[in-house]
């Protein structure tokens, strides 16, 4: 066959450009490394060239204007085999007959030795074998004229289907439009890893037209250490294939020295066979992004920083103490050194502060803190100790700050280690009662107008704490103390458990006014479906016996959700209950525990308490003791009876351990702990009233709130002198169809089976909107257990008014949850778990640690976390 002429690639050609452009394609992207196999102009086009998209088809005519050669892509062209198209007339065959004598002309000027190119509609004649006679089409024909061995003249046809043609033309408008018109910056980087081609929008970052790139590399654009980082991943793109996204990379624009940040996507390009013919690079610039997330991340710490004061700050109603709490927050999280002053009337326990209006009024230094070791001193003049009486000079920043109650600059002492100081009246409810001062260091970053709006949030917090401590040591203190000790829970709930509970004060008469007592009873919801059950009282009577009951309280809250054994508890409650009743609180107890021979019982306030925890899975009920009276049991069918707890030492007396007893309890049972107020009085002996109480509980099976007013009514002669406490509790266990349990062995395909357990739960609970959160957050647990654990891993889900799922391991190490960087791989599993969960947790077990988490039932799910926004919100 003939060469095809130069002219059928000029501009009657209209794929010329393109194939001549695959050409090209072809020769630059041999495959660095390998060896050309010859002349690159005689290489063979590797699969999914230019060719196999155009589908070129070819025959060639015979002197007698017949069909002599028929190609394979002229059969799948024009859906004729060759045994049929060989000696065709292609006129008469294709041609529509209106157009077959301009079409015979055009075949003798063929056959005469003349080249032609043209559009020809054709037609399948009705004698093809393919079944589709009649289907018509459109092809670019180019006829070349040559002569046979013999001489005589024929041709050659080159056919496409225009079709295809003008789908080509198509689809690289559309992909020209969306290179050019992109709004980011787009980069084709070829195998060589030199720029092939830019658009306009990355020709106007870096200069020049897109033509002024093509050839460029990475060094031309980064400087040297991030170019080679970047290059280093095209390379791993170009070999592996892996996509990278949201890659950040660090530079300057030309004639800018502002650094520039950009989010970097990265995929590797194919052609139609798969082969790699370079890497497609997507940039935006992210350098208001970048700033308006350190914006984002102050704002964040700031606010950190006032949910820890909201958390610590008027913890007390003590002024100093509440003054110490805010240097607390603020040292070293805010500033370097921080003093309070507060007015001295104010600690006087005046009605109002006195002070002047100039601001010189005298004050007390109540609080200092500093976070370097040698502390320097804030402010001018004579120093001035914690506890001194001192005034600010009228011309003073300080004296202008309390006289105005604005914050204000105070400059730096030449000399000084301090370098930038702000002063901060304290004002609650347009009253100032004092001054806070803080100070940074030599090396801190000075304050700034946000770091002086936010001393004026802290000193505002703090000041309110301090107004209110000085309202209720001045009008309320009696009052608060008995609101806060002695409002007992209101319809508390359990799992497994029918709670009922009954808080009755104690009588007056005219020869003995009523006294505020120490009684107490909780019901606490503990994790994996268990409750603790409380009832407690603190000897003696009158306002410090409530303010002990009302500490202990909160701390038994505290302790039990530590989750610590029922022993454990009432350990911890005895070292506190032995500083109560002491002038340092807290501290005198810490001082007691650690000399346990030396604290005086008569700083101490002496509490008897009977903590228990239930177990609705397994029906067990621990119980512990700390010399209170024996709780009381009903089975179904028995009599009641007084269950033999050992007593123990009463809280506070110390130096006896606690002893721990689990009774189980049958369904239906029923429970009871009370006060001794219930059962003893001036005219009746203890073991009388016990017996009465014992002899009361006559229909057990009656709803509970009735079996308390039964109660009550029956023994109305034996008390009235004491408070009382009743908690009654009916057992209602957890069926075994709620209760989920596997044990899994420590390998990597057992979170894969965990989820496949949690799922098949789940759906025979009718649960499965809550499927794919809680195979997410078991896989995780899971995947934990196994990296941080040891032995087999046990999976347990239960069901009741909640969902909980427990992961179980002998391991000893409690996960701890940290924030991960952007840049981190891992170390977002508990952020998941904390995101989507409505509470989790971990706890000691006796043979290792359970991790647990808890979900609404779907009926409640307004408060539930989506799970893509949640993974969306840690990126």
């Amino acid at each position: 066959m003939s060469e095809i002429p130069a002219k059928a690639t000029e501009s009657n050609d209209p794929l010329g450009g393109a194939r001549a452009e695959a050409a090209d394609d072809a020769v630059a992207h041999v495959r660095p490394g390998e060896p050309p196999s010859g002349d690159a102009m005689w290489q063979s086009s590797p699969p999914g060239s230019i060719y196999d998209y155009i589908k070129v088809a070819s025959f060639s005519i015979g002197p007698d204007g017949l069909v002599e050669q028929w190609s394979l892509r002229a059969e799948q062209l024009f859906g004729i085999p060759a045994e049929h198209a060989v000696g065709m007339d292609p006129i008469e065959a294709f041609i529509d007959p209106d157009l077959r004598a301009q079409g015979q002309r055009k075949m003798a000027e063929i056959l005469d030795g003349r080249e032609w190119t043209g559009v020809v509609p054709f037609r399948v004649p009705a004698s093809a074998a393919d079944g589709e006679s009649g289907r018509e089409g459109l092809a670019e024909v180019y006829v070349m004229p040559t002569r046979t061995e013999e001489g005589e003249k024929a041709a050659v046809c080159i056919v496409v289907d225009v079709r295809t043609l003008r789908s080509i033309e198509t689809d690289l408008a559309a992909s020209q439009a969306i290179f050019g018109q992109s709004p980011f910056g787009f980069v084709l980087i070829d195998p060589d890893l030199r720029v092939r081609r830019v658009n306009y929008r990355f020709a106007s970052l870096f200069g020049g037209s897109p033509d002024d790139h093509r050839g460029k590399g990475v060094h031309d654009y980064l400087p040297r250490p991030e170019a080679e980082r970047v290059t280093a991943t095209l390379r791993r793109v170009l070999e592996t294939g892996d996509s990278i996204t949201d890659m950040h990379v660090t530079g300057f624009l030309p004639g800018s020295d502002e650094r520039r940040h950009w989010s970097i996507n990265l995929y590797r390009v194919r052609s139609g066979s798969g082969r790699p013919i370079g890497i497609a690079w997507l940039g935006t610039d992210i350098t208001a992004r970048r700033a308006a997330a350190r914006e984002a991340a102050a704002a964040r710490r700031n606010l950190a920083l006032l949910n820890e004061a909201g958390a610590r700050i008027g913890n007390s109603l003590d002024l100093e103490t509440t003054a110490r709490e805010l240097l607390d927050v603020v040292v070293p999280g805010f500033c370097d050194l921080a003093t309070v002053d507060l007015y001295q009337g104010l600690l006087a326990g005046d009605e109002t502060p006195p002070g002047l209006a100039d601001g010189s009024a005298e004050l007390r230094r109540v609080a200092f803190a500093s976070a370097v070791s040698d502390a320097p001193f804030i402010g001018s003049g004579d120093p001035v100790a914690v506890g001194a009486v001192h005034h600010y000079p009228f011309n003073s920043p300080c004296a202008d700050a309390l006289r105005t109650a604005r914050p204000q600059y105070i400059p730096a002492e030449e000399g000084s280690l301090v370098q930038s100081t702000l002063a901060v009246p304290m004002v609650a409810h347009d009253t100032v009662v004092g001054l806070a001062q803080f100070a940074r260091t030599k090396g801190s970053e000075p304050f700034g107008d946000r770091d002086r709006d936010l001393a004026v949030e802290l000193a505002a917090r703090a000041a309110v704490c301090i107004d209110n401590a000085r309202l209720y040591r001045r009008e309320h203190e009696r009052a608060l103390i008995l609101q806060r000790s002695l409002l007992p829970p209101g319809d508390p709930v359990a799992s497994g458990l029918d709670i009922a509970c009954r808080y009755l004060p104690g009588n007056s008469s005219a020869d003995r006014p009523s006294e505020v007592g120490g009684d107490w009873f909780d019901v606490i919801e503990l994790p994996g479906h268990r409750t603790a059950l409380v009832v407690g009282d603190v000897m003696g009577r009158g306002l410090r016996a409530a303010v002990a009951m009302g500490e202990l309280r909160s701390a038994v809250r505290t302790l039990a959700l530590l989750d610590l054994e029922p022993a454990e508890v009432l350990s911890a409650l005895d070292e506190i209950a032995r500083g109560l009743g002491a002038p340092g609180g807290v501290q005198q107890a810490t001082r007691a525990a650690r000399r346990p021979r030396e604290a005086d019982l008569s700083e101490v306030y002496l509490a008897t308490c009977v903590y228990a925890v239930y177990d609705s899975v397994t029906r067990r009920c621990t119980f512990a003791n700390a010399g209170h009276l024996p709780p009381v049991l009903v089975e179904p069918g028995e009599d009641a009876l007084m269950l033999d707890v050992p007593p123990g030492m009463p809280l506070g007396v110390g130096g006896e351990p606690f002893e721990e007893v689990e009774v189980e309890l049958p369904e239906g049972a029923l429970l009871a702990l009370y006060t001794d107020g219930l059962v003893e009085s001036r005219d009746h002996p203890l073991d009388e009233g016990l017996q009465a109480f014992v002899g009361a509980l006559t229909d057990p099976s009656a709803p509970l709130e009735d079996v308390c007013d039964h109660v009550l009514t029956t023994l109305d002669t034996h008390h009235g002198e004491d408070d009382i406490a009743l908690l009654m509790a009916r057992v209602q266990g957890l069926p075994a169809d709620s209760v989920g349990d596997w044990t899994l062995p420590r390998e990597p395909r057992s979170v894969g089976r965990a989820r496949e357990y949690a799922r098949g739960q789940l759906l025979s609970w009718d649960l499965e909107p809550l499927v794919d959160t809680t195979e997410l957050l078991v896989s995780e647990l899971v995947t934990n257990a196994l990296r941080y654990g040891e032995g087999d891993i046990r999976l347990r889900l239960l069901l009741d008014r909640t969902l909980v799922c427990e992961v179980w391991d002998s391991g000893l190490v409690q996960p701890r949850r940290r924030r991960a960087r952007d840049t981190d791989e891992g170390g977002r599993g508990l952020q998941l778990v904390g995101l989507l969960s409505a509470a989790w947790g971990s706890r000691r077990t006796p043979r290792g640690k359970t991790v647990w988490f808890e979900l609404p039932l779907p009926d409640g799910q307004n408060g539930m976390v989506d799970p893509a926004e949640a993974l969306l919100s840690l990126f």
